[in-house]
């Protein structure tokens, strides 16, 4: 029992902390202290792309716009949430990349690194992710961003067609993107 009271300290003490039902169950629970981190430095640009394979989020919004003579509106955002806790070293990539910047979400349990410019997207974000490249799933959508990127870097958003290309590519990507996976491994 001890063992499990151990685990259900640590899981208290995590950033969701303990679901409801344990509460109820387990009354006596502690969460254990965290050790603050002093290490706020990002070790080399290999760790960012790590970093962007698991936590990043590279997005396309298409919007409706009144002063657009498309209708739309398009933007290209490439963001990391993090617990607030880890603030220091999200705006550390503020430094280190040379763009963007941190939002404190509502409620204050969390804080985005964000970049929209589009110059700082194609001007930082790519080149750097071109040299150090996003892994996984993920390097699917980062290829996707990049053709959109590529679009509207040659004024394509601001078309009927380059419109029309944009949205294919955006209809196919994040949750609307359809992986096969193998059903056997060999």
């Amino acid at each position: 029992m001890e063992g499990l009271k151990k685990i259900l300290s640590i899981k208290a003490s995590m950033n969701r902390g303990l679901p409801e039902k344990l509460i109820k169950e387990f009354t006596n629970i502690i969460p254990t202290t965290r050790p603050e981190l002093k290490y706020h430095l990002i070790p080399d640009p290999c760790w960012i792309a790590g970093f962007a394979s698991g936590e990043g989020c590279l997005m396309v919004r298409v919007r409706d716009s009144y002063t657009s003579l498309t209708g739309s509106k398009v933007e290209l955002i490439f963001q990391i949430t993090q617990h607030t806790r880890d603030k220091i070293l999200i705006i550390s990539l503020i430094n280190y990349l040379g763009c963007g910047k941190y939002r404190e979400r509502k409620g204050g349990l969390a804080g985005d690194y964000l970049v929209y410019k589009l110059s700082d997207i194609t001007d930082k974000i790519i080149p750097f992710f071109d040299k150090y490249p996003i892994l996984g799933v993920k390097s699917l959508e980062y290829n996707d961003f990049k053709l959109v990127s590529n679009v509207m870097k040659n004024k394509g958003h601001l078309t009927i067609e380059g419109l029309n290309q944009i949205k294919q590519i955006q209809s196919g990507m994040n949750t609307n993107r359809s992986i096969e996976v193998p059903t056997t491994i060999s």
